[in-house]
């Protein structure tokens, strides 16, 4: 039975996978941990890839998860990574995510700006439907605002060339946060948002199933 283990998102758990069936595989979700002070992403994949006991295993990252599982398969051998709706290399990112990292705009913005659930966050988010209304805003009230604030900082200052020697990218059409066309797609959801694990879920489970 293949093992896989699935990042989830910033500051997301594993609820935006709730309505997978992973019947048949082996499958364990990583709980993000606190970073330490002045922690890279480098050293927090460290320190988080050993919560990955078998070798040869399967990651699934879905966005800053998928950037996580990339900087993780450097440090432990693994059979594939699956990238949903995130970037394998700082050049994946949009440009401007990128020249906030260098002039640190971010700093500026306090982090109750990035967990407000209102009409313009749903739709870059791509909510749909009144339940996923209801999802997304207890996601963001639950998201830790040290942890959100540190993976806001290593996303927009992410340095990674290297990409993964065995991946696979599922992404959304209508992706508006990680816009697919700064990305190189093996799977593209066609009206897939940045919340497409939720809305777009059978799909992407199929997708899966093929590629393990």
């Amino acid at each position: 039975m293949p093992k896989i283990y699935i990042f989830s998102g910033l500051g997301v758990d594993q609820r935006v996978f709730d309505k997978m069936n992973f019947d048949g595989f082996n499958v364990e979700f990583i709980d993000w941990i606190l970073p330490l002070k002045s922690e890279t992403i480098e050293n927090y994949a460290t320190r988080i890839s050993q919560r990955i006991i078998e070798k040869d295993v399967f990651l699934i990252g879905l966005s800053f998860g998928g950037m996580m599982a990339v900087e993780v398969a450097k440090i432990i051998p693994v059979k594939k990574v699956i990238l949903i709706a995130s970037a394998k290399t700082k050049f994946e990112l949009p440009l401007m995510y990128r020249i906030a990292g260098k002039i640190r705009l971010h700093m500026i913005i306090p982090s109750v700006i990035f967990k407000w659930s209102n009409f313009l966050s749903r739709w870059i988010f791509g909510i749909q439907t009144k339940e996923e209304k209801v999802l997304f805003k207890n996601i963001l009230k639950d998201t830790d605002d040290r942890f959100l604030r540190w993976a806001i900082n290593e996303i927009v200052c992410w340095k990674n060339i290297e990409q993964p020697s065995n991946y696979v990218h599922i992404h959304g059409a209508k992706d508006l946060v990680l816009p697919f066309h700064n990305c190189k797609v093996d799977h593209l959801i066609k009206n897939g948002g940045h919340f497409m694990t939720v809305n777009k879920a059978k799909e992407i489970e199929q997708i899966i199933r093929l590629e393990i």
